[in-house]
């Protein structure tokens, strides 16, 4: 990695880099610094997956982790609190914590009070600007750390953050943004119905930067399962949001004469109780698990395949997706999408003309995917409005020319 100039005037809070989980998020911080935005990466978590994307490596932002744990790296958080009292606006960040411990008492308060003390330590002198990925905890540290140091706050909202995140908290973090940007028309509506400021609350899409990815296959075996079986794929967190355990009852419930298999990329902490699932089933010599992959190998696992699932539910805590990337992957490659009702997905596969959409339950999906896999010739159809709808309303720059335009005119205010 080069380091930037250490007058670079602007941070970006991230909870963990690299993340295979978050590569739309590298996306977006590769393609700002190519436009010329200079920036600092600082990431509250180290790194814990093993393998890595290669957009990662494109990044030439100097990265600096803040200490995960305050017990960790004591003498650094001592002399972040020592510190404090010198900056302008520590009075007024140690008020707006004490008010958010006095509704949020817990550890989790007290270590993001911590990270914000040497994030606004260590910050270059020149800084102008805080820019946080995700509204909960990231945004915690930024909003701080801005306060302490007089600066200007954002934030980009994605999804677990919006709809766990306690309203009182969502409030108060609009209130103090310069402004902030969501993925999703679902997340913009219901942000800005708590905004005093909804102007300051852009609908970005993500989108995709469409030169990562390979042109589609040429062709698809128009497999039904009757001769050779048709692969069932899916890429994504072993995580409750994810629907995982409704996709395995689904696959058991097929007609017996349908002969499929299933492929699954991601890791998760669900891992262990999901493969119980499928033994106790029955499907499990059926099921491959690939665990966490890079962008290399999801695209060859997206060629190989017949079918695209992704069973998306809302979990207990309220928790749920917004607009997977995974997705708009999957149609670049002119792959048949089978997803759920739930959240933004419905913001890009419009049901029955770019993907079937079913409600999150096990029946519904078993009759989904039996009625895409015998009958090859309309899921083609469903796949080629799905590449043509990515290709002319979901590429990456429409949501970056926002995004580029609002950190601009924050750092020149």
């Amino acid at each position: 990695m080069n380091d930037v100039s250490s007058s670079a005037r602007l941070a970006v809070v991230v909870k963990g880099w690299p993340r295979l989980s978050e590569t739309f998020i590298a996306q977006e911080l590769v393609e700002l610094e190519r436009r010329g935005i200079a920036f600092e990466l600082w990431s509250m978590r180290h790194p814990t997956d093993a393998k890595r994307h290669a957009l990662h490596d494109r990044l030439h932002a100097r990265v600096r982790y803040l200490p995960e744990y305050l017990h960790q790296e004591p003498l650094r958080v001592l002399r972040a609190l020592i510190h404090a009292p010198r900056l302008p606006g520590f009075g007024k960040a140690l008020k707006s914590w004490l008010r958010d411990l006095r509704r949020d008492f817990t550890p989790n308060r007290a270590r993001r009070f911590g990270q914000a003390l040497v994030l606004a330590r260590e910050a270059p002198a020149g800084l102008h600007l805080i820019y946080a990925h995700f509204l909960h905890t990231p945004s915690s540290v930024a909003s701080y750390a801005a306060e302490m140091r007089g600066v200007a706050f954002a934030f980009s909202a994605h999804a677990k953050d919006i709809w766990t995140t306690p309203d009182w908290e969502k409030r108060e973090k609009l209130a103090r943004a310069a402004f902030g940007t969501t993925c999703t028309a679902s997340g913009a509506a219901h942000l800005r119905a708590l905004s005093s400021r909804p102007d300051r609350m852009d609908l970005a899409y993500h989108g995709l930067d469409l030169s990562r990815f390979p042109a589609p296959p040429a062709s698809r075996s128009p497999r039904d399962g009757r001769g050779e079986p048709v692969t069932l794929l899916s890429v994504g967190r072993l995580v409750e949001k994810k629907g995982f355990d409704l996709l395995l009852d689904a696959l058991a419930r097929l007609p017996p004469a349908i002969d499929w298999r299933f492929v699954h990329v991601g890791g998760g902490e669900l891992s262990a109780p999901l493969k119980a699932q499928a033994e106790a089933l029955g499907i499990a010599g059926r099921i491959a698990w690939r665990g966490a992959c890079n962008q290399a190998e999801v695209i060859e696992a997206l060629r190989a395949a017949d079918i695209f699932v992704l069973p998306s539910r809302i979990a207990a805590d309220g928790d749920r997706d917004g607009l997977p990337n995974v997705l708009m992957e999957a149609a670049s490659q002119e792959l048949p999408i089978l997803s759920t009702r739930v959240s933004a997905i419905p913001e890009f596969i419009e049901n029955q003309r770019d993907g079937l959409l079913v409600e999150p339950d096990a029946t519904a999906l078993a009759e989904g995917l039996a009625r895409m896999i015998e009958n090859p010739g309309w899921r083609a159809e469903l796949a080629a409005s799905a590449r043509r709808r990515l290709r002319a309303e979901f590429g990456m720059e429409a949501g970056i020319e926002r995004l580029h335009a609002r950190l601009a005119a924050a750092l020149a205010a």
